[in-house]
């Protein structure tokens, strides 16, 4: 498979899987036949989308849904919309999926979608007709009780609203539970949208207790600045953090001093980009990645930090927010040097964890305040912090390593239990 333009790096995000799922089934002592099993997804549908873009002419897109594991239940996942996703990475972040809902413990296994196409070079009509048709071309294989998925990069609850819809007109009644981070009016649950970036905090907070920090006080500087990057942001500094520098796909900026947090979002929602704030000065995203600061949150593309760049990373902490933003030599790099990396299947799984309430919540049409959410998402995210921490001690390993030990150790007991049919 061709490699994606924008990713850095030489290891591709599937090698890099398979390399870390390997990792632990030697630790684990795994049994041969179930590492065979989990280095396979359980199904690949790659579809046509062909749509009528605004010019009258046809552009038929190609679309993915990759569905990792069912040991432990439905498949969970987000869709994507990029000119970068190809099979490779979405098969890719349906395993690291696998391990994310097994982690934090809650009934799912992994999976992912995409299309590849430029949503900013595209009008909400064209957006939407594509967003049905490949609802349309999917349908085979989503469902409630089969594989629910959810926002991810460049798509939002509107987009979620568009899946519940066509796939509820297909079967003649409404059907919230297909979907979740839908619009509230349609089901959603309060505290979705920031749920990711929530959930990157309450495991920022763990983490700094846990190397005698206080995160009042502490700097951050934040790649990404989308749904998470910018909520991130927004939390931490609400609860006293310092944020040095931000960027997004048009560049970034940087203070020492810290931001205007709320200046930032602000031009943010004026312009569409970080890009042209004038509340310090311009840096690039990879600039970014060496600042220097206590915690480095990476909420962008994967394989963002690699062995070229991991030796000038001056944080202290890594808080992984996006998938995969660290390849497995930059790892190495990262540990030998005494940065502590909290994996992304850790620090983002707010995201589906509140993904898994709204589902809930659609099933039984009883519906929770947004501090339930919040209380039952931090008891979850601080759960998994702790679990994680004591399998890192007690195995005196990374705490990726740790992690991934944790969720693959719980999908390879369901397989076992389960067995193999026929």
């Amino acid at each position: 498979m061709k490699k994606p333009q924008g990713r850095t790096g030489g290891e591709g995000p599937l090698e890099m899987a398979l390399k870390q799922l390997g990792i632990v089934a030697g630790k684990l002592g795994l049994s041969p036949d179930i590492h065979e099993k989990l280095k396979h997804p359980q199904r690949t549908l790659i579809v046509s989308v062909p749509v009528r873009m605004d010019n009258g002419r046809l552009k038929v897109f190609t679309g993915y849904r990759v569905q990792h594991s069912m040991e432990r239940g439905p498949c969970k996942g987000g869709i994507r919309y990029h000119p970068a996703v190809d099979l490779d990475e979405i098969a890719a972040l349906a395993m690291l999926m696998t391990w994310k809902c097994a982690l934090v413990n809650i009934p799912y296994g992994g999976a992912k979608g995409g299309v590849v196409c430029d949503p900013s070079k595209m009008s909400d009509g064209e957006i939407e007709r594509l967003t049905r048709r490949y609802a349309s071309e999917i349908a085979i294989i989503i469902g409630p009780d089969k594989d629910i998925p959810a926002p991810d990069m460049n798509t939002n609850p509107r987009v979620m609203g568009w899946i519940m819809d066509t796939y509820s007109m297909n079967h003649g009644h409404s059907v919230p539970g297909v979907v979740t981070g839908k619009p509230l009016c349609l089901g959603g649950s309060k505290g979705r949208l920031e749920a990711t970036a929530r959930g990157v905090f309450y495991v920022t907070e763990q983490v700094c207790g846990y190397k005698g920090m206080e995160l009042s006080g502490s700097t951050f500087a934040i790649q990404g600045f989308g749904n998470v990057g910018s909520n991130s942001a927004r939390i931490i500094h609400e609860h006293g953090g310092t944020i040095v520098a931000a960027s997004d796909v048009t560049g970034g900026v940087h203070n020492p001093a810290g931001l205007d947090i709320q200046g930032l979002l602000a031009h943010v929602a004026r312009t569409g980009a970080v890009r042209g704030f004038e509340g310090g000065k311009a840096v690039t995203n990879a600039r970014l990645l060496e600042t220097e600061c206590d915690i480095l949150i990476p909420a962008a593309l994967e394989g963002q930090i690699t062995a070229r760049n991991a030796p000038r990373v001056k944080a202290k902490i890594v808080v992984e927010a996006a998938n995969a933003p660290t390849t497995t030599d930059a790892d190495g790099i990262l540990s030998k040097r005494g940065v502590l990396v909290v994996p992304d299947i850790l620090a983002n799984a707010g995201g589906v964890t509140v993904s898994y309430f709204e589902w809930v919540q659609s099933l039984q049409e009883y519906f929770w305040s947004e501090e339930e959410v919040n209380e039952r998402l931090r008891r979850i995210m601080t759960g998994a912090f702790a679990e994680t921490a004591a399998m890192m001690e007690r195995h005196r390993v990374d705490m990726r390593t740790a992690a991934m030990m944790l969720g693959v150790s719980r999908v390879a007991e369901a397989a076992g239990y389960r067995g193999l049919w026929p």
